[in-house]
């Protein structure tokens, strides 16, 4: 009886021990045969206005909040997220049951209107709506900002200034190869860095914060094989 008051003992500590790691490993392995292999370009002209595209999933951590869908830029079509969400809240558009691993990333977007938050940017690796890579931009702080979310937890990882506006179309890329993630703004490499907390293949998809309602278009992912 001893003996096995000890080993669950022991066993208690060890997983209080790893519950309280830092920079858990939370990715889930996705098989080879499941990772997308070839390029995926999606500009919505073929979806209907007013609905969700097709091919995508919610992501939002404040469901009720969940406003994306297909609508009508001056004649062009564009997936918008037009939620007006608190503080805490994130909003997100994943590709479904699409996995990539390395690859160049890369949206048009614009940030139309947010009191407190504006723009956003781009999910990579993503497992969940609590865990996955994300690089966003911000018109109202004039930042481009790096990110990782683990367990619903946000890390900034890198941070640098940026002079986009509100109002206006621009260009967000990432590159993801290995470990290494390098992300552009407009063409100019921005941000340049490695991290290892999500080493598996994971889904793709678009990023706003809060308030920040914003359009994305012609959202593409190019394999790097």
């Amino acid at each position: 009886m001893k003996i096995i008051k000890l080993i669950f003992f022991v066993s208690v500590v060890y997983t209080l021990l790893a519950c309280n790691d830092a920079t858990p490993k939370v990715s889930v392995a996705i098989n080879d045969k499941d990772i997308q292999k070839t390029d995926t370009i999606i500009s919505f002209e073929n979806a209907s206005e007013a609905t969700l595209p097709k091919g995508c999933v919610v992501g939002n951590t404040c469901p009720k909040d969940a406003k994306w869908s297909v609508i009508n830029d001056a004649g062009n079509k564009v997936v918008a997220q037009q939620a007006k969400s608190e503080s805490d809240c994130f909003n997100i558009l994943a590709l479904d049951n699409l996995f990539y691993k390395n690859f160049t990333l890369t949206v048009k977007m614009k940030a139309v209107a947010g009191e407190e938050d504006q723009g956003g940017g781009l999910v990579w690796r993503y497992i969940d709506n609590n865990n996955y890579y994300i690089a966003r931009c911000n018109p109202l702080e004039n930042n481009f900002r790096f990110y990782k979310v683990v367990n619903g937890s946000r890390k900034q990882l890198k941070s640098v200034d940026c002079n986009i506006k509100s109002g206006e179309w621009f260009t967000m890329s990432i590159v993801m190869n290995g470990n290494n993630i390098s992300c552009s703004l407009n063409g100019s490499k921005m941000i340049e860095t490695s991290d290892d907390t999500y080493p598996n293949a994971g889904k793709v998809g678009l990023w706003t914060k809060a308030d920040a309602q914003s359009y994305f278009d012609d959202l593409s992912v190019q394999v790097i094989k």
